[in-house]
């Protein structure tokens, strides 16, 4: 049986939740912002398994795109504007560095 990465697990948990409340509360302050990268590169680095990769760098992508223009849509709605731009601020660098990992193993073969 294969052993569960409970780190990377609960770092992803942790960072949803933390960016879900950061966002409803108000702008994070600049300690707030790097526990959530901080966050990212954790689940970017132990969360993410070989047969996960395309689907995670999928998901995260159409993730990064929509909280992205969603801001810009959201001007009536600050919430969500906050909540968006604090997901964002976890999914960016998880997925840059799931993308690293992703050309090294593709330059390796």
């Amino acid at each position: 049986m294969a052993k569960k990465n409970y780190v990377g697990s609960w770092a992803f948990l942790i960072g949803v939740v933390l960016a879900v409340i950061l966002g409803l509360v108000g702008r994070p302050n600049p300690a707030m912002v790097f526990i959530l990268v901080l966050l990212g590169l954790i689940i970017g680095l132990l969360n993410i398994a070989d047969k996960e990769v395309s689907p995670f760098l999928m998901a995260a992508t159409v993730l990064i795109i929509a909280s992205a223009f969603g801001q810009g849509a959201m001007d009536g709605v600050p919430v969500l504007g906050a909540v968006l731009q604090a997901l964002l601020t976890l999914f960016v660098p998880a997925t840059v560095i799931v993308a690293i990992k992703h050309v090294f193993v593709l330059a390796k073969s």
